[in-house]
């Protein structure tokens, strides 16, 4: 009868454990979370100032989209990129000579996906910190001869990321927790990595609960990078 490796063994870094695979799988979700956060900042900040200056049109376009993204499931998100590209990808890749690419590949279609419901969380916590801004800081800037491009980079972003940074953190958060869902895609991240663990082991627990931990640390870890941001950018008492 053969012995299995217990819960240590199954998990570290000799030959019969699985921690090579699951670290691989751990720096795979914190790549595809920060690219989608970073990607998801560029949509709100476009977004958001399209609901604070846009004309009529603009601002309905820019309220759909949230409206959208925020309530469609993010699963639905995540298949309706990855599928729904094929349209968009194979007609391109035949034209290119490349007849067997027919979809995006799955880390790119996980970091759109994810990245743009990232993008319409952080396009209400950005409006929302544009609007505690005080008006006075921005009527002075205009008086002492601003323009708005310098208005724009000197008075605006700085007060509204000083502003926004809690909410951030609460949104990085749950961006990490959805890069969860582009394991049914076959994104070897955390998820999958235990899935593959478990069904090779037929020991499901051990690989789901470093997952669990794994997911933990990262988002304790992060959690408290954002809360010294948010210490160093109050300390001088200069939040708006």
């Amino acid at each position: 009868m053969t012995t299995q490796p217990d819960f240590l063994t199954l998990l570290g870094f000799g030959t019969q454990g699985w921690g090579f695979a699951m670290l691989s799988g751990a720096l795979m979700t914190l790549g595809i979370a920060l690219a989608s956060f970073l990607f998801g900042g560029i949509i709100g900040t476009v977004v958001a100032w399209a609901k604070i200056k846009g004309g009529r049109l603009v601002k309905w376009f820019a309220t759909a989209f949230t409206t959208v993204f925020r309530g469609v499931p993010d699963l639905l998100i995540v298949y309706l990129f990855y599928f729904g590209s094929s349209s968009l990808v194979a007609p391109v890749a035949r034209a290119l000579g490349n007849p067997e690419v027919t979809t995006l590949p799955g880390f790119l279609a996980g970091i759109l996906a994810v990245g743009t419901v990232s993008g319409a969380y952080q396009t209400e916590v950005l409006r929302g910190a544009f609007w505690t801004i005080k008006r006075g800081e921005l009527e002075a800037a205009t008086a002492s001869g601003m323009g708005t491009l310098l208005k724009f980079r000197r008075i605006i972003v700085p007060l509204t990321l000083r502003n926004a940074i809690p909410n951030l953190g609460n949104v990085w958060q749950f961006t990490l927790k959805d890069t969860a869902l582009i394991s049914v895609i076959g994104v070897i991240d955390t998820v999958r990595q235990a899935q593959m663990g478990a069904g090779a082991t037929h020991r499901p627990f051990p690989f789901f609960f470093a997952a669990g931990i794994a997911f933990l640390l990262i988002t304790t870890l992060s959690g408290f990078a954002f809360r010294r941001a948010d210490a160093f950018f109050r300390k001088d008492g200069t939040r708006s």
